[in-house]
């Protein structure tokens, strides 16, 4: 994230130079006002700005949804399983599109967010603004601490602003208490009176009250991170965001909606999937099928979100579709393939292996979960009411755990009324499948049994968001589910699930001082190195 890519050395100097020039004919009166363009903005249009950083984090048009969201942590997670090499995270294998998600969060998703702080900073009529724009920094910037653990926090995209291009890199165990305390900020800010974003903000229209369940919300996720290194703090801060309102329906759901028109305002997961791993023209011989770690859990609970979620390949042709789909996505039928083989070595486990078999293998639905106007969820309130339900069984919160389970299945099964063609028949998860489900997944047994049964249903549930981010750091911090160990050759973990993402290969030459830092306080640049909260 060296920023002497965009503004280097010269660049700088011929600034200076040019400003030199004009301060010695500065005493021709009027020269200045006669060389303003009327017509350009000399004042940052914030509103354009957030607007352009909400869609670059979330995911449209940036490089690091198809190669660390699905390339690296869909298949660590074993929800997809591929037979190619260049699906890293789900063999292990090393390459330098590790460090894309890192670049892409400071170069694309933080730049012009970097400049709404700026802009907005001690400005009682930008109050809102600012809040919201520390709210949205927190986000982006806790993804990108969970996945590398230390990085540039304090110093982060201060290139322009303060020609820092080499920033520090922070202990995660600091990162974590700074922003907590600014989402607290950040809320204790909202003034009521004042404007905000308004249609800037399309994920909320502005609006402060969605903006403060929103942050409440994230901090219980940021709360509940530290269940295994500091309990009395996590407990503190999730009570804290208890208390304070997080999600209650949802209706609070964090979305960006999508449509179909162009490579604007498409859904970028499921244009990758379908560009690259789907193409109709492979008839059902595509990259990518469902994992089977995925598929069998599904098929052992019965669970009504099996349709919605896969399609046998036919149901993938989009001019078949509504002929086919309530065949093609019987869940009898749906088989998930093995994590951590190739064409040659997948003959192991299935003997008498050839490529048409594939054909047989179960693909993402794209009608569905995978379709170009499917909406990106930011935060759920499911995830929410299963982040509760462990605070309940931990006793932080008075609730019965029970209640808050329930509660969090339905509201992810209800969500998919969001989704394109959740009403077709076959496809469609009913309110009776829905009750049915809940009926038959009591939480009983030993505290560990619960902490498994919740956590195993908020893996299940993230399907529905194509959100391996944090179904990856749900699974660090609780080890449930268990993933398949992985024996591919060329893996590099000893078989275990990738628990880090490496830092980039560019910032490691650029700001090498800064990154050896990190690295030597932090351990080796692997994919087995923890961070600081995902303790042993």
């Amino acid at each position: 994230m060296n920023l002497k890519r965009y503004i280097s050395a010269k660049t700088i100097s011929r600034i200076v130079l040019f400003t030199g020039m004009l301060l010695m004919v500065s005493c021709d009166s009027g020269f200045e006002e006669m060389n303003r363009d009327p017509n350009a903005y000399t004042e940052p249009d914030i509103g354009s700005l957030f607007t352009t950083s909400l869609i670059r984090t979330v995911g449209t048009g940036t490089e690091d949804r198809n190669r660390t969201n699905i390339k690296y942590l869909s298949g660590a997670m074993q929800y997809h399983a591929t037979l190619q090499t260049f699906w890293y995270g789900e063999k292990g294998i090393v390459n330098q599109q590790t460090g894309n998600f890192f670049e892409t969060a400071y170069t694309s998703h933080m730049r012009e967010l970097s400049v709404i702080l700026e802009a907005t900073e001690d400005n009682p009529e930008l109050v809102n603004q600012n809040a919201i724009a520390k709210i949205w920094k927190v986000y982006v910037l806790h993804r990108v601490t969970d996945a590398y653990g230390d990085v540039p926090y304090t110093e982060a995209v201060k290139g322009s602003s303060e020609l820092m291009f080499k920033p520090v890199y922070d202990r995660q165990s600091e990162i974590y208490p700074m922003m907590l305390a600014e989402l607290e900020e950040a809320i204790g800010q909202f003034d009521a009176s004042r404007a905000s974003f308004g249609g800037g903000d399309v994920v909320y229209g502005g609006r402060t009250d969605r903006w403060k369940t929103f942050a409440y919300s994230l901090m219980l996720r940021l709360g509940m991170r530290l269940t295994k290194v500091d309990a009395a703090m996590a407990r503190e801060w999730v009570v804290k965001a208890y208390n304070g309102g997080v999600m209650q329906s949802n209706d609070d759901i964090a979305v960006l909606e999508h449509a179909p028109t162009s490579g604007n305002t498409w859904n970028w997961d499921a244009r990758e999937l379908k560009r690259e791993s789907l193409p109709e023209s492979n008839q059902g011989l595509g990259l990518v099928k469902m994992g089977k770690t995925f598929v069998d859990l599904l098929q052992e609970h019965d669970d009504p979100r099996i349709p919605f979620y896969m399609t046998l390949w036919e149901g993938n042709i989009n001019a078949r579709q509504s002929q086919v789909l309530s065949e093609t996505t019987e869940p009898s039928l749906q088989k998930g393939l093995p994590n951590g083989y190739d064409p040659g070595t997948i003959s192991e486990i299935i003997p008498g292996w050839n490529n048409g078999m594939l054909a047989e293998f179960s693909e993402p639905n794209t009608a569905t979960i995978a379709n170009f106007s499917t909406p990106s969820i930011i935060l759920s309130y499911s995830e929410c009411e299963f982040l509760l339900a462990e605070a309940a069984l931990r006793g932080w919160i008075s609730d019965t755990p029970q209640d808050h389970y329930h509660n969090a299945i339905r509201g992810n099964m209800e969500s998919a009324i969001r989704y394109p063609n959740s009403s077709v028949d076959g496809v469609s998860i009913t309110s009776d499948e829905i009750d049915d489900y809940i009926a038959n997944h009591p939480l009983t047994g030993s505290n560990e049994e619960q902490m498994r049964q919740i956590h195993t249903q908020f893996y299940l549930a993230h399907y529905m968001y194509l959100d391996f981010f944090e179904a990856w750091s749900n699974w660090k911090r609780t080890g449930f589910p268990e993933m398949a160990p992985i024996t591919y050759p060329l893996n590099t973990t000893g078989g275990r699930p990738i628990r880090r993402l490496m830092y980039s290969y560019e910032e490691r030459a650029l700001n090498t001082m800064n990154v050896e830092a990190a690295i030597s306080a932090q351990g080796p640049d692997n994919y087995l190195t923890r961070v600081w909260w995902d303790a042993e």
